[in-house]
Order: C-alpha cells, then structure tokens, then sequence
C-alpha cells in the first residue's frame, strides 16, 4: 500500500517556496499567507508554514486588519504558533500599520475629515478598546502632533480637557480635531461623545482655538461629527 509522504517546504518546486518566490518575483507576487509563513519560518507537523498562514488568515475571515485585532494570545492558540512566532506576526502587522501612518504625516496636512481618517486609521482602527485622540494643526492646517489623551472609553475614563487646552497652548495650535475609535464597530456618536466634543469644543474656544472635527474610527469606515453637520 502506498503511503502518502508530506513534502517537506525544501522539496517543494522553488517557486513554491515563499522566500525563494520573494526573492525571485519580489514580495508583491506573494499571498498575505506566503508573507506570513516567511515571518513564522515553519509550520507543524501536520502543516507547512504557508497551510498553517492560510489557516490562521482563514480563522478571520482573511483579513489582515481583523488578525491584527485578535493579538498574540490568539496566535498562541494555533499549533505550531509560539509567543516568539506570535510576537513576530503582531510586530509585522504594527509597523504595516505604521508605515500608513508615516504617509499620512507626510501630507502634513489635513483638508478634510477624510485626510484626518487617513491620519487616525492605523493608529485606531485594528484595536479591541477604545482611546482618544487629539490632532493638533496650525493656521495652514498643517500637523503639529499627536497624542492621546485617554485609553478605555469616554463614558469609562475621564477627559482632561485642561490637558488639552495646554498642550494645544504649548505647541501653538490653532486648530484641534478630536478623535476616537469604535471597536463594536457602531458608526453613531453617543451621548458622551456629543457632550464631550461640545464640553472641548466650549473650553478650546476662550482660548482662539477652533475644534475642525471629532471623528469615530471604525474597523473599515469613519463618522465625521462635522461632516454630519453635528460640530
């Protein structure tokens, strides 16, 4: 009776090997499972490091964002996934999400809610809890930093808007846009959200401070107050 003999990923054709592939084709011609077996080096005894990828994309629906969201115990829980291999993959995933967020600040300027979601999406959109956010812009509204301000909620956490007031002084702002994340992925600003925004907004003003927008980052989406007509 034959026995059937799981190839091992050195006697697959070369263009079957993700490292090889990338080297020859480049790292454009790989699957999102191909770049992750690269980043996890092997597999288990039952998968090679691209079918175990595969099963881990598959386990999110295939999607990079939703596997970001999930973290390093949820990796852990696939045989053949490590806290070293799990640390890698979320490493990978953040600085893809950082490499987005160094384009954005490369515009150095904001023109409409759509530049600020552009802005605020890597940093927000991948993560399970909220934080608030406040972009800080000068005349030209240009960017002049970033920070958060708090992590938790704005109904669970309390907002200093006095923190914001002085760092907007310190570094000469002109203009703010508030910003927060939805990981339910509800697109509607609650009632905290409105009385935060107009409680900010009030403050930032006896100061010559406008506030241009609050935004709520959702996984694939954004709501504009100010676009809503709500600001």
């Amino acid at each position: 009776m034959n026995t059937y003999k799981k190839l091992n990923i050195k006697e697959w054709a070369v263009e079957d090997r993700p490292r090889e592939k990338m080297l020859s084709k480049g790292a454009r011609a790989l699957s999102d499972a191909e770049l992750i077996a690269i980043l996890i080096g092997s597999g288990n005894l039952d998968e090679t490091a691209v079918e175990l990828s595969r099963r881990i994309l598959s386990s999110v629906g295939n999607n990079l964002s939703d596997l970001g969201r999930k973290g390093i115990d949820y990796l852990k829980t696939f045989n053949g996934i490590g806290e070293a291999k799990a640390v890698t993959i979320v490493a990978a995933l953040e600085l893809g999400n950082r490499r987005k967020d160094a384009e954005v600040f490369l515009k150095n300027k904001i023109t409409g809610s759509k530049d600020a979601a552009e802005y605020f999406q890597p940093l927000l959109g991948s993560l399970n809890h909220e934080e608030f956010w406040i972009l800080l812009l000068d005349r030209g509204n240009k960017i002049i930093d970033s920070f958060m301000v708090s992590q938790g909620g704005i109904s669970g956490t309390v907002i200093d808007v006095r923190l914001i007031l002085k760092s907007a002084i310190e570094k000469l702002a002109s203009a703010i846009i508030l910003c927060h994340n939805h990981p339910s992925g509800t697109m509607q600003a609650s009632e905290a959200d409105l009385k935060i925004t107009q409680k900010i907004k009030d403050a930032a003003k006896l100061m010559d401070i406008l506030v241009l927008d609050h935004l709520i980052i959702g996984q694939n989406s954004y709501l504009s107050l100010a676009d809503e007509g709500i600001l």
